[in-house]
């Protein structure tokens, strides 16, 4: 067993995973969505992209892009929260949690290449 590639596909599904735990919940209560679970999120996303760095093939070049655009969202989202949390503006959880989606769509699409990576892989 490789470790490497343990730690890669550990990081890669614990990002999704933390990402949905954040998305999943009604998008109009903040109650359903904790800041601690979306800075997790981020967090493990920044892990994942800098692990993704070392590998020169085109998987590897999509495996960047989609934890680019989730580092973004993720990011983004945090932002929006910030920003906004000391208003009472109806739209600010609704907004956070759309971002975490869009995210969360990427993490979803690098767990079906890591898959399809691994399924295709000969001994």
């Amino acid at each position: 067993m490789n470790l490497e590639k343990v730690v890669f596909g550990f990081f890669i599904v614990l990002a999704m995973t933390l990402n949905f735990g954040f998305f999943i919940g009604g998008s109009d209560n903040p109650i359903y969505h904790h800041i601690y679970e979306l800075y997790a999120a981020i967090v493990v996303n920044l892990i994942a992209t800098v692990l993704k760095f070392g590998d020169r093939t085109q998987i590897g070049a999509i495996h960047l892009s989609t934890s680019l655009v989730a580092d973004l969202q993720l990011i983004a989202a945090a932002v929006v929260w910030v920003a906004f949390n000391g208003s009472d503006e109806a739209g600010t959880t609704a907004r956070v949690v759309s971002l975490s989606g869009g995210a969360l769509l990427a993490n979803i699409t690098s767990v079906i290449l890591l898959l399809a990576e691994t399924i295709t892989l000969r001994r």
